[in-house]
C-alpha cells in the first residue's frame, strides 16, 4: 500500500504508527496511515485485518 522510499512501517511492524498519515479526521478522533492502520485519538487501533489492538496511551503520574 505504501508508495514512499524509504517504506513505511509495516501494519505487523511495532513501529506502526510512524506511518505516512494518509487521511486525518481529527473532529472525528482517527488517522488512516499509509499502511492501512486506523490509529484513534485515544491511541487504539484497528489494523488492516481487522485486529484490534486496544489503547495504550502512558498512565498520569500520580
Amino acid at each position: 500500500m505504501c508508495q514512499h522510499r524509504p517504506e513505511c512501517p509495516s501494519a505487523e511492524s511495532a513501529d506502526r504508527e510512524a506511518a505516512v498519515p494518509l487521511a486525518c479526521h481529527p473532529e472525528q478522533g482517527w488517522s488512516l496511515l499509509c499502511n492501512g492502520v486506523l490509529v484513534f485519538e485515544d491511541t487504539g487501533e484497528l489494523l488492516p485485518d481487522g485486529q484490534v489492538i486496544a489503547p495504550h496511551r502512558a498512565l498520569a503520574a500520580a
